[in-house]
């Protein structure tokens, strides 16, 4: 990796830590970041164009993997009409309505630039539609960095958030409530106390950014419930999970019905782009309709509607989930048997085009206390040998991998290849 040695110090004097998002600087498992020029299919070329698989698609919405030329083509006839308008035009409209014909829990939405964005105007939404300040998020659940949802747990299952940044106000962090992850009765026991003051609940219905992690039996159910009987806002953050673990994402894996649901990249085949949306009635208290008010400049970006509505209708090929989660299971169940074989306790689990793995003993994960409780330098060690031999993995413990429809059963061999290497390493 001499040349991306060589980037990566210039890129230190111009951007803090050298990069422009912090999971890229490796500082969860040490070294230097490759620097990519190249995508094709399952592959990523570095500058000294070494090939690496790769299993994080851009952190998931490369769900067809790189540069497929439906997706380029689209993005290439868009760009020749103009890059952005900051204007109507129809494509975002046949994208809404993709959206919509697999969510329809999503009767109304609003397009946005980033999946941050959608949370933050998700959680505004819902304040402003119940009149309540108060919201509940989950331990190891991330909803991007709005300064609502950059916060951690208090000490006790009812205390109230305190800041998990500088720069957030502890004012502002007070009004957002945590609890455990899987943990229903946690939940039953806070809106039994402070039910009426709690606006929404917002939760990724498969957690995707402590590892992956489903929900147990019932839990998802629960919220919907407890939303019900209090007359709070449940929201869906599926930017990692719609579109990746089933057509109708996470709320049409489990048949539950969320008020809102927040998008992320997959709805523009990776280039930058977010929606939230969800019934009627909420979205209508949103500006020029409502007194919520939300905008954005390149909302609605001709070249992302393009590139996503490319996407979406190729996920709609007979057996495309099928296929791809039998790529994923393929490659989760072969890392438990070498992983068994080699005497390492390793927890595995995917669906559809999303797997995680843990570095744990314990059986299966469920929660964030668990997650921490597993083998960081195994994890480490790991992903270095993994990388060394052109595999590249989310370099953190506390991120989900990506399988793609453009990898093969040779490619998932020739990774469980490597991967027994890596794991007798250990």
């Amino acid at each position: 990796m001499q040349r991306s040695e060589q980037l990566f110090q210039q890129a230190q004097k111009l951007f803090p830590g050298g990069v422009n998002s912090p999971v890229r600087a490796f500082g969860r498992v040490g070294g230097t970041p490759p620097y990519f020029k190249r995508g094709s299919g399952p592959y990523l070329f570095d500058e000294d164009d070494k090939q690496y698989i790769d299993y994080i698609g851009s952190w998931g919405p490369m769900v067809l993997g790189h540069a497929h030329p439906g997706v380029i083509k689209a993005v290439q006839d868009a760009a020749s009409d103009s890059l952005s308008f900051g204007a109507p035009t129809a494509v975002e409209t046949e994208l809404a309505l993709k959206i919509q014909q697999h969510l329809p829990s999503m009767q109304m939405m609003r397009m946005v630039s980033s999946g941050t964005e959608a949370t933050m105007s998700a959680i505004r939404l819902a304040r402003g539609f119940t009149g309540r300040d108060k919201i509940l998020k989950f331990e190891g659940c991330y909803h991007g960095h709005s300064d609502s949802l950059l916060v951690k747990a208090g000490s006790g299952a009812l205390t109230m958030g305190e800041p998990d940044s500088a720069g957030v106000p502890t004012d502002l962090a007070k009004l957002t409530l945590t609890l455990p992850y899987n943990n229903l009765e946690a939940v039953e026991q806070l809106f039994a106390v402070d039910g009426s003051n709690i606006a929404a609940i917002i939760v990724e219905p498969i957690a995707g950014n402590m590892g992956m992690i489903c929900p147990v039996p019932g839990f998802l159910e629960g919220l919907r419930v407890i939303c019900d009987q209090h007359g709070a806002v449940l929201i869906f953050d599926e930017v990692m999970t719609g579109f990746r673990v089933h057509i109708g994402g996470a709320q049409g894996l489990y048949k539950v019905r969320p008020d809102l649901t927040t998008l992320g990249k997959v709805i523009g085949g990776g280039l930058p782009v977010g929606a939230f949306g969800g019934r009627t009635d909420i979205m209508q208290c949103i500006a020029p309709l409502g007194p919520v008010y939300q905008a954005g400049t390149l909302s609605g970006n001709p070249i992302a509607m393009a590139s996503g509505l490319a996407t979406l209708t190729a996920l709609e090929a007979p057996d495309f989930f099928q296929n791809l989660h039998a790529m994923t299971h393929r490659l989760t169940e072969g890392l438990s048997s070498l992983a068994e074989s080699a005497g390492i306790g390793l927890s595995t689990v995917g669906q559809g085009g999303m797997f995680g793995f843990f570095f744990s003993g314990q059986g299966p994960v469920s929660n964030f206390e668990a997650v921490m409780a597993g083998d960081a330098d195994q994890f480490n060690r790991f992903f270095h040998s993994m990388l060394d031999q052109g595999v590249y993995l989310a370099p953190s413990p506390f991120e989900s991998g990506f399988v793609s429809a453009s990898h093969t059963s040779e490619d998932i061999d020739r990774t469980l290849e490597k991967a027994e290497r890596a794991l007798q390493s250990l």
